[in-house]
């Protein structure tokens, strides 16, 4: 048994069942108040009202004085003096018998709630009218007006006033539109009082509620289209007025004002007030499609506060209709001796199958025989990663020496996808893999040896920018691209970019590469294939019923508006739909945030508790559930288990995730809680899926939305195992006004459409840095290689175009360019050339540019940096590590970061554990995602505690981030020939990294609990054993390397002097995070100088040439020189007999000791060389020391410069140790792997002796960055023949080529 709509709105306003069977027989779509008021008097709640005969005259003048509204039953029936008695309250009366008075109060207090009842019931049957006339009577009743006054009435203007604005005989004779066009002078002038009018009139007619409506409507398919409906408060808000907020009812209407397609309620607050708010909602559309329809949003509370916009649907064009199914055929199963190879391929199916399954058999041919670009759309769980595999092992047999890349949707994804094929596939098939994502960054060389590359979008976008200059790119054979339905959603464009690149590497390097795309069914995978470049031969698109285990579907609508009470309904029809289909087998519980898992689980735990046997669900000994609990971190987490219910969300820690997914793999828990990165990212199939709802709070519009459909549909794919369960089951419970949505498409194939055209700016900016837009016309031909191109001419309303012709749509896209190019010449990345004489447009990248483009970063951040960065640097030491950190927080990356529920109360709490305030310009915004990060940032910083496992979380992804945003800090200065502002940025990276602040002690990176007082005392300890007897006051960096020089007894004398001196334990682990840091030598040796262009070819195309030079004298003024400068790793006293080995967390060599940053960080240093006297930035190139291993050899000492020097060049060569007492080890040094930089510089025109800075910044350590001198001679200027312009090149050129 279950309740229906009129049953839930029985009890919620306490209705009698016998006034809902009235309601239900008597009620009509179509309704006025006096019908409305009719229905009311019907209510059983009035049945106790006697008309008494000493009541009869003063009802009957009520009934001609003070009724607008016919009365049905005259005034002698109990309905009759209902009706009579409700409008005389709303008209205000005067009632003179004591009796009736009493009556009318008793009228008037039910009958607002019973009207509201009708407005619900009307409300629930998409009744337009009734609900307009009941939600206008209810406000009538409470405020005790009818809709026709004047709603001005609701303030307290006088009576004098009022007759100014209304009618003599009643109405309203000055209408509000007209009120809200005149200024306060023209209201005093009509009312004739120009004081009142030009003060409380004018707020007054201000303060009345109103929402301005715009809506904008796009058609998906034939039948839906979809509404993009954005309100805005348009009044004056007063805390008086208007209280904790003000609600609103919206809802579109069909053109004949009788259908509601979709309603919604819009509160307004004081915080956020006018700020417009965004609903998308689709609504069904029969053909031919209406005129127009109707948007009214009505106030919830205020009479007259209503406004009506109509939404014209004459330009609509619906998208053509191109389904295209592929039938599953009847084919004998296919064995997988049909790969014929039984020592490889077999052997590695035959561990999970001996045959493939049906959709496998009709894909096989095609996949594993013949080269063909293919896209595969069939639902979850029907074996598209054997697809996959196929496709894989055709690259491999056809083109043994080349790769294969695989890219998913999700980090998650990417995970499951290698650990399966590093388990299952690598080592059968003798062929190296490594997996490119934001968390695990390989170095170069594993990239370029690898056989099978699993990334993520992001990753191969940065990666392929620079194909011509990545030679393992151009080797690529094959890309899968996983979920390619996700073409519409925030990664689409970015898939969209690595399909049209990949095309245009192919036919650049004349290398055919195959693209096989897998994907849900699809409703125009026509179009997709097409762009895919996709014969019929390669299209498979089955339907959703196709499936290994087939699939069950019930979608159960939940009423209420509000999501948390809507949620907590959901539980027990979650536990009853559990004990029905799934008593003993395996099921997930789909919810859309943590709390929501901690909600469930704690609610299924209550409903085990009323059962015979609380935990059925678990299917463990007590001993075997003791130790499980003994490994679980999370008490939430720990009761749950012990009655066989997981929770996995990312708040959990990693080993907690692990855990439950082990044990719901094993079926010793039988329910698993999950958010929806599970269907993602865990292939944990289950019997039954229940998805409770279908909405999640979004932070950026801080609103509850729906998930994409691609999201559902990958959760109910969860259900069904193929090797257990002959049928599976799933339950989706909504919201009622969603459930025929979710009813046509979950049956029906979703259609895909582009959403570049919404994310151009970053794309067209990577295309014109690497050099491949030069003009708007290249960048039109550019995207006509796009899917957006297809879908403009397929569904051009959806993307506005006015137009869909040809010339239509290239005027489009034009447009399209222009406003993108200025945009990004707004933000410094490009520059744009008009030329008005040819008509066209040139376009050239910047530095700027190429720095967005390079670190994977929106222009508006480098237009934030540009524009700010030399103020926040130029700061005292304090305030340039604050002006730092705020720049950094307001880059445009962080402005998805999500800022949750009342998590702006949290925010204001962490500002006042933090150094530095949030208040710029005097104002805070704690609901701000870029206030949040500098929080975090803050907070770990300083090692804070932070509130709650969301902001762990939130901190990980900000500093996961961090280190890119950074680095081009850095670049920026360096252009800009910041010398301060690049080390103040390379300053704050150390900081980061090591979880301090940029002033204090380099001790604090080796262990978190030494204290100011420890580190002096270390500081005085090493300072002590200085030959030259180094004051405290020394350099703590200087002293920091000394301490790395120690043996072993010295360094753990050092120690001993300190707070945890007396804890042997800590005293080694101290050591041992001393031996973890690295110790560099540093090589300065001549370079190149550029030789002048000859007059023959002195044109700005022809390349420089260069001839080495053999010292650093004599060199030609404003010329153009380098130095090669050589890092290496010098061997730890470890390497020479030392007891105490580096710390264990070091894992591969290059690795940086951080432990507390929380991903795994590799040494890199910047090479920096200045002017000592201007203090002028003259280059700067990073380092990356990844891979490089004290003991390994040093076969690549020179790999990286271009040019190997002779052994006649040796003597010019400096060498530059961190100090004197290193003699011991630098002997040794030449075991290691060095990286060797070319620092370009231009020598003074003057000539003489100077001397230049080179600075080694370390971006991972505090105290490890060395300082040197470099002297340099500029000798007298020659007289020559040749141009000295031709090979002069300005030190803005040059930075920009550094």
């Amino acid at each position: 048994m279950a309740a229906k709509a009129l049953g839930r709105i029985a009890s919620a306003y306490y209705l009698r069942h016998e006034s809902v069977a009235a309601f239900n027989q008597a009620m009509r779509p179509r309704m006025t108040e006096a019908d409305g008021i009719a229905l009311l008097s019907l209510s059983k709640e009035f049945d106790q009202l006697r008309v008494r005969d000493a009541e009869l005259p003063e009802l009957r003048r009520l009934l001609a004085a003070s009724c607008c509204c016919d009365v049905r039953g005259g005034a002698d029936s109990p309905h009759g003096k209902t009706s009579i008695l409700l409008q005389a309250v709303v008209s205000r009366a005067r009632i003179e018998d004591s009796s009736l008075a009493s009556d009318a109060a008793y009228v008037a207090q039910n009958g607002a709630r019973i009207i509201r009842a009708l407005f619900e019931i009307a409300l629930s049957r998409s009744w337009g009218p009734a609900a307009a006339v009941a939600l206008s009577l209810s406000k009538s009743v409470e405020r005790q007006m009818w809709p026709f006054e004047h709603p001005l009435k609701q303030f307290p203007v006088p009576p004098e006033i009022m007759r100014r604005l209304e009618r003599p005989g009643g109405g309203i004779a000055v209408g509000m539109e007209r009120l809200y066009e005149m200024d306060a002078g023209e209201l005093g002038a009509l009312v004739h009082n120009s004081r009142f009018g030009a003060t409380k009139l004018a707020s007054f007619v201000r303060q009345l509620p109103r929402l301005e409506l715009a809506a904008e409507v796009v058609p998906i398919t034939r039948s839906v289209l979809q509404v993009t409906l954005t309100a805005t408060a348009s009044f004056e808000w007063s805390d008086r007025v208007h209280g904790a907020g003000e609600a609103f009812w919206v809802w579109v209407e069909d053109a004949d004002n009788t259908e509601i397609y979709h309603a919604e309620s819009v509160l307004v607050r004081r915080r956020g007030f006018g700020e417009p708010k965004v609903s998308v909602f689709t609504i069904p559309v029969h053909e031919p499609p209406p005129s127009q329809l109707f948007v009214r949003a009505v106030s919830d509370r205020w009479v007259g506060a209503e406004s009506l916009t109509p939404v014209a649907l004459r330009h609509l064009r619906l998208p053509e209709h191109h389904e295209t199914h592929t039938d599953l055929l009847d084919l004998q199963p296919l064995p997988i001796t049909a790969l014929q190879d039984p020592h490889g391929l077999e052997a590695i199916c035959r561990a999970r199958f001996t045959h493939f399954n049906p959709v496998q058999t009709q894909l096989f041919h095609t996949l594993y025989r013949q080269p063909h670009n293919a896209l595969v759309g069939a639902p979850t769980g029907s074996g598209k990663t054997v697809a996959a595999e196929l496709a894989m092992w055709w690259a491999f047999r056809e083109h043994p020496d080349r790769k294969v890349v695989y890219i998913a949707p999700l980090k998650a994804l990417v995970k499951e996808r290698v650990a399966d094929w590093r388990r299952r596939l690598a080592g059968p098939m003798r062929r190296t893999l490594v997996e490119l994502t934001g968390d695990v960054a390989p170095d170069p060389e594993s990239i370029r040896s690898a056989d099978i590359i699993v990334t993520t979008p992001e990753k191969w976008d940065g990666v392929s920018r620079a194909w011509h200059a990545r030679e393992y790119v151009q080797r690529v054979a094959l890309v899968v691209i996983d979920e390619i339905h996700l073409l519409g959603g925030d990664r689409g464009p970015i898939l969209e970019v690595i399909v049209s690149r990949t095309n245009h590497i192919a036919a650049q390097t004349q290398r055919p590469v195959r693209i096989v795309g897998l994907s849900t069914a699809l409703a125009n995978a026509r179009d997709l294939a097409d762009w895919l470049g996709i014969a019929r031969a390669g299209l498979f698109n089955f339907r959703h019923s196709v499936r290994p285990v087939p699939l069950e579907i019930y979608i159960d609508g939940f009423p209420g508006r509000h999501y948390c009470p809507r949620m907590a309904s959901m539980n027990r029809p979650a536990y009853r739909a559990i004990r029905t289909h799934s008593p003993a087998k395996p099921v997930i519980v789909f919810v859309s945030s943590r709390r929501q898992t901690r909600l469930t689980a704690q609610d299924l735990i209550a409903f085990c508790g009323v059962e015979e046997n609380p935990r059925h669900f678990l299917h463990m000994d007590d001993c075997e559930v003791e130790a499980v609990l003994a490994r679980t971190q999370d008490p939430s987490l720990r009761l749950a288990l012990s009655f066989g219910i997981g929770m996995h969300h990312a708040g959990l820690t990693e080993s907690d995730r692990g855990i439950c997914e082990e044990l719901f793999h094993d079926r010793k828990i039988q329910v698993l809680v999950a958010t929806s990165t599970l269907a993602w990212g865990v292939n944990l199939p289950a019997h039954l899926v229940i998805l409770k709802g279908t909405e999640f709070y979004d932070a950026k519009s801080q609103g509850y939305v729906d998930f994409p459909i691609t999201d559902v549909l990958q959760m109910i794919g969860r259900a069904g195992r193929p090797q257990f369960d002959d049928r599976a089951v799933a339950r989706i419970f909504v919201s009622d006004s969603k459930k025929d949505f979710y009813k046509k498409f979950l049956h029906e194939p979703f259609p895909v459409e582009s959403s570049l055209h919404l994310h151009l700016h970053e794309h067209i900016n990577a295309e014109v840095a690497s050099g491949a837009v030069r003009s708007a016309q290249d960048a039109v031909d550019y995207l006509s290689w796009t899917y957006l191109y297809r879908r403009l001419r397929q569904n051009p309303t959806y993307y506005g175009v006015e137009d869909p012709t040809e010339l239509g749509v290239s005027r489009y896209l034009s447009n399209l360019i222009l406003g993108c190019f200025a945009d990004l010449e707004r933000a410094q990345c490009v520059v744009v050339d008009h030329d008005y004489v040819r008509g066209s447009v040139a376009v050239s990248p910047t530095p700027l540019g190429k720095i967005a483009s390079q670190y994977y970063l929106s222009h508006q951040t480098m237009l934030t940096f540009s524009g700010r960065l030399a103020a926040a640097a130029a700061a005292a030491a304090a305030d340039q590590t604050s002006g730092l950190l705020h720049l950094l927080s307001e880059a445009a990356e962080w402005s998805e970061l999500p800022v949750r529920h009342n998590e702006d109360l949290l925010n204001r709490e962490l500002e006042r554990q933090v150094p530095f305030p949030l208040a710029r310009d005097g104002k805070t915004d704690y609901l701000s995602p870029h206030a949040k990060t500098s929080l975090l940032l803050q907070k770990h910083m300083v090692r804070g505690e932070l509130p709650c496992s969301d902001y762990a979380t939130d901190t990980r992804t900000v500093l996961d981030s961090s280190v890119r945003i950074l680095q081009a800090m850095v670049d920026v200065a360096a252009f800009r020939g910041g010398l301060a502002n690049a080390l103040a940025a390379m300053g704050l990276m150390q900081a980061l990294k090591q979880a301090a602040m940029p002033a204090d002690s380099p001790l604090r990176q080796l262990r978190p609990d030494l204290s100011p007082k420890d580190t002096d005392s270390v500081v005085l300890h090493v300072a002590s054993r200085l030959a030259a007897g180094a004051a405290h006051g020394s350099s703590r960096s200087t002293v920091f390397r000394e301490l790395l020089a120690l043996d072993d007894s010295a360094l753990q004398e050092a120690f001993r002097c300190t707070s945890v001196g007396a804890d042997t334990a800590k005293v080694v682990e101290l050591c041992q995070s001393v031996r973890a840091l690295p110790v560099l030598d540093v090589h300065v040796a001549p370079g190149s100088v550029e030789l002048p262009s000859s007059s023959s070819s002195s044109s700005s195309s022809s390349p420089s040439s260069f001839k080495k030079i053999d010292s650093l004298e004599n060199l030609k003024p404003a010329t153009q020189h380098s130095i090669l400068v050589t890092l290496k790793h010098a061997p730890p006293p470890a390497a020479a007999g030392s007891a105490i080995k580096p710390h264990g967390f070091i894992k591969e060599p290059g690795q940086a000791f951080t432990p507390r940053f929380g991903k795994t960080q590799y040494e890199g240093w910047w090479v920096v060389l200045a002017d000592a006297d201007a203090d002028e930035l003259l280059a700067l190139k990073r380092v990356s020391m990844q891979g490089c291993g004290s003991e390994e050899r040093a076969s690549g000492v020179w790999a990286n410069s271009g040019e190997q020097p002779s052994a006649g060049k040796r003597s010019y060569s400096k060498r530059l140790a961190l100090n004197s007492s290193r003699g011991s080890t630098q002997s040794n040094s030449s075991q290691s792997v060095a990286r060797t930089a070319r620092l370009f510089f231009i020598t003074p025109e003057n000539p003489g002796t100077y001397v230049l800075r080179l600075m080694v910044k370390s971006d991972a350590y505090l105290g490890l960055d060395q300082e040197h001198q470099i002297t340099i001679t500029v000798a007298e200027p020659k007289m020559t023949l040749t141009d000295p312009s031709s090979s002069y090149i300005s030190k803005e050129a040059m930075k920009e080529y550094q």
